[in-house]
């Protein structure tokens, strides 16, 4: 897997693209089948990614299990795009983040020489509060760095 976690950084959005060594249809299975998303983003989601629709789960990575991921789908064009909205980095079960504007998350698949170039960009980080805005940008970008090194692991082993 030949990867680049590049990107230009702003303090709202966050940028990071791999070039992983499968075609676009293979990555998009593994971007949008919520089970094989949950193999690499380490989560148990409860139900599909519908457009419109939100869908949730148990997060399975160390040090987080307590958690429950929540997003809500925007869009889903076929082999393309896929967008949702999330609270970045909701990890105290004791604030009610539902009052909070939510970051969209997009992901962008394009075709290249020997495989598929994904990207990722989460924007929205300057409506969260000022007193949670820098740790979850730190977080989020940190952990999307991660995300990328996960999916092209799973894509790797599954080609395998």
């Amino acid at each position: 897997m030949d990867e680049e976690h590049a990107g230009q950084q702003s303090s709202d959005r966050i940028e990071k693209e791999v070039l992983l060594k499968a075609p676009v249809s293979r990555v998009w299975r593994a971007l949008t089948d919520y089970q094989e998303f949950g193999e690499w983003f380490r989560v148990n989601l409860d139900g599909p990614f519908i457009a419109g629709q939100k869908t949730s789960g148990k997060i399975l990575h160390p040090g987080y299990e307590h958690l429950r991921l929540e997003v809500d789908v925007e869009r889903l064009e076929p082999e393309s795009y896929f967008s949702y909205h999330w609270h970045p980095y909701a990890v105290d079960q004791l604030v009610d983040y539902s009052h909070e504007e939510p970051t969209l998350v997009e992901f962008s698949l394009s075709a290249q020489e020997g495989g598929t170039l994904l990207r990722v960009v989460e924007s929205g980080f300057e409506r969260i509060p000022a007193s949670r805005r820098d740790e979850a940008y730190r977080m989020n970008s940190g952990g999307w760095a991660g995300q990328m090194d996960n999916i092209g692991r799973y894509l790797d082993s599954a080609l395998a």
